[in-house]
């Protein structure tokens, strides 16, 4: 049987050869680091979207020491990439058994939120959890389309009020979500990065609402980065970090992408862990994140 692990190796194989074949394949054959090696080594880190510091930060660590040589750079990767990711904290995502659960979806439009919502209320409904959706992107006809049909391929139920004041469809959600014992909230946003003032003063607003209402029960402000944008992804991050207490991220469409590299620079810059990785089309495509099967699977790649 195609198990998971044979799925997630061939969707990082593009990122597996950015991050650590073309770094071997560059050292294989030498004796001993030269400066010449160790910066080839640290553009070619930069170049899989790793992060400047962050390359610049490994590569120190070999220009720094003698023990370790060339022959050995993979394992030195290999144990330098899984302590990043541990250092964030649990990949577990956040859930309380017979209490109300909200998770908080951001990101910017287009990378693939709605879909990840629609594939995550389905992972909870295969769960046998009671599960409802808060279309709170009101403005953009589109989303409130899309987050529709998910809904009704998951078998989830959705709280929609087109051009609605997102705040106001959050504030109904979570009271339906409470008086008719769902498990599960889970909140669509707007991702309009172009005017950063309103997303922040929007995303605040729905952030309040369910401080005011519902505190305990927010589990999860996730941010949704599609693995193709790379140092963008990163960028994207910070901005939403400002705007609300984002605790962990997802990662979409890493199937094809040669920058999921961006993981590791998110771990390293912003601390935050990836709890859900995207791995194909399918409904069943979206699955937990493991740190050690993640690094595994880019090694082995």
């Amino acid at each position: 049987m195609f198990d998971f692990f044979d799925k997630l190796k061939n969707t990082v194989t593009k990122t597996a050869q950015a991050l650590v074949g073309n770094v071997v394949d560059t050292v294989a054959e030498e004796e001993e680091f030269s400066e010449f090696l160790l910066d080839d080594m640290e553009d070619i880190l930069i170049s899989a979207d790793l992060g400047v510091d962050y390359a610049a930060e490994l590569v120190d660590k070999l220009r720094k020491q003698d023990r370790i040589k060339p022959s050995q750079v993979k394992e030195f990767l290999r144990n330098e990439f899984i302590k990043t990711l541990e250092t964030t904290g649990s990949s577990e995502l956040s859930y309380k058994e017979n209490e109300l659960n909200i998770y908080f979806i951001t990101g910017v439009n287009g990378a693939g939120k709605t879909t990840l919502i629609g594939k995550l209320a389905y992972k909870f409904k295969q769960e046998g959890k009671k599960v409802l959706i808060a279309a709170g992107d009101t403005f953009r006809a589109a989303a409130e389309e899309q987050v529709d049909i998910w809904s009704k391929r998951s078998g989830a139920d959705i709280v929609r009020r087109d051009k609605a004041d997102p705040a106001s469809v959050v504030y109904e959600a979570i009271q339906k979500g409470i008086n008719e014992h769902y498990d599960v909230i889970l909140v669509d946003t707007a991702g309009r990065l172009q005017n950063k003032f309103n997303l922040m003063e929007e995303l605040s607003k729905i952030k309040t609402v369910i401080d005011k209402n519902a505190a305990d029960s927010l589990r999860e402000s996730i941010l949704v980065i599609d693995a193709n944008t790379g140092q963008n992804g990163l960028q994207q991050a910070k901005v939403f970090k400002e705007c609300v207490n984002l605790t962990s991220v997802a990662l979409t469409k890493l199937d094809g992408s040669a920058k999921g590299a961006i993981v590791l620079a998110i771990a390293k810059e912003l601390g935050l862990p990836v709890k859900l990785v995207g791995v194909g089309e399918k409904m069943e495509d979206l699955k937990n994140f493991d740190a050690k099967e993640f690094i595994q699977a880019i090694f082995e790649g």
